[in-house]
């Protein structure tokens, strides 16, 4: 497997913003995502409806999390508001995009699909140790338009990534050297109600100083629906179930590996999960990964890279698109990710980890914070 034929820009967008004021922060981004912002909006309003969402509950719902943020964080409230006065759209509209995933959580209609997360302990060149990540995000392929990379400043910390356009954060690093990949998982309890994963995705990489510093972040949010972050620094790697019954610790796969795809690896948690959502579909490329990893301790990007590059007759955790599908049931891998936080480095591919030798990389560095 070499290419995937499906949408994409020609050039992908990226979005630098740097202003210590949160609201202008927002505004500074909303400037620049307006055009293809009404694209996504548009986009998810289709995969709403395609799930049996009405346009009502997803505008109810969508003020619903942002009360929530603004109880949390009121400093995330005013980014969301200043995205949508910068954009020209209304500031509900940019809350339902960061709220997506607890609105569809109410939802049957969702496939088989999502990410693969590897990160491994790797040895530097002065006889210490790092940690380096891969991450496939795979989603719809209608949103392949509608994702950009971000440089984003003036909070405690500059953060670089990937997002969707008008989401607040999705997998990055930040200057102070912590890095987060993330990925869906499914409880029977999600709802809308507390701060959106993808807020708490950007609170993360805009506060925290470390792995065990987002980690009391996320302990002490109100949490009412789930994901994994996968939070490591060049000390301290730490793989997450989050869940509206609490935030749990995940088991390595491997010594010195952990592996996430999309379902929870913790008892409490795995009590209550949508069994239904993403298996027996997570759980196959989770074992297929895990035996490949088990066979090679090579800890480099490009070594990490090849674990999730798969063909015909392997589970797909490089993600192709069936077109014929009708939407909502095509799934590709959109971006390829690789997270090294002891450089704050952030490489990211505009396609599936298969394409990585012949399609560009984009590298983006958050710098090191001053010290304090």
């Amino acid at each position: 497997m070499t290419s995937v034929a499906f949408p994409r820009p020609d050039r992908r967008l990226h979005v630098a913003v740097d202003a210590a004021d949160p609201r202008e922060r927002g505004r500074a981004r909303g400037r620049q995502l307006a055009t293809g912002l009404h694209g996504a909006i548009g986009a998810y309003d289709r995969l709403f409806a395609a799930a049996g969402i009405r346009p009502s509950t997803v505008e109810d719902d969508a003020h619903r999390a942002l009360e929530a943020v603004d109880a949390f964080r009121p400093a995330f409230r005013e980014q969301v508001e200043g995205v949508a006065d910068g954009a020209g759209v209304e500031t509900w509209q940019v809350a339902a995009l960061n709220a997506r995933t607890e609105i569809r959580a109410c939802s049957r209609a969702v496939p088989p699909g999502e990410c693969s997360t590897i990160v491994r302990r790797a040895p530097t060149a002065d006889g210490g140790t790092t940690h380096v990540g891969v991450q496939t995000w795979d989603w719809h392929v209608e949103l392949s338009p509608y994702w950009h990379t971000v440089d984003s400043g003036g909070g405690t910390h500059r953060h670089v990534g990937i997002t969707e356009h008008g989401i607040l954060a999705k997998i990055g690093v930040n200057s102070a050297g912590l890095a987060l990949h993330f990925n869906t998982l499914g409880h029977e309890d999600d709802r809308v109600g507390g701060v959106p994963v993808h807020v708490l995705a950007a609170l993360v990489l805009e506060e925290a100083d470390d792995a065990d510093h987002a980690l009391r972040i996320l302990r002490d949010a109100p949490v009412t629906s789930s994901g994994s972050f996968m939070l490591f620094d060049a000390r301290r790697a730490v793989l997450l179930d989050i869940s509206p019954a609490g935030v749990f610790e995940a088991p390595q796969a491997v010594a010195g590996t952990h592996l996430r795809t999309n379902h929870f690896l913790t008892a409490v948690p795995a009590a209550r999960e949508k069994s239904w959502l993403y298996q027996p579909d997570s759980g196959a490329r989770h074992d297929f990964l895990r035996a490949r990893l088990e066979r090679s301790d090579a800890a480099d990007a490009g070594a990490l890279l090849r674990q999730v590059v798969t063909g015909a007759g392997e589970p797909p955790v490089t993600c192709v698109p069936n077109l014929r599908e009708a939407m909502g049931r095509r799934w590709a891998s959109l971006a390829t990710v690789v997270l090294d936080p002891g450089s704050r480095t952030a490489r990211v591919l505009d396609g599936t980890p298969a394409e990585h030798a012949i399609r560009p990389w984009r590298t983006l560095r958050a710098g090191r914070d001053a010290p304090r």
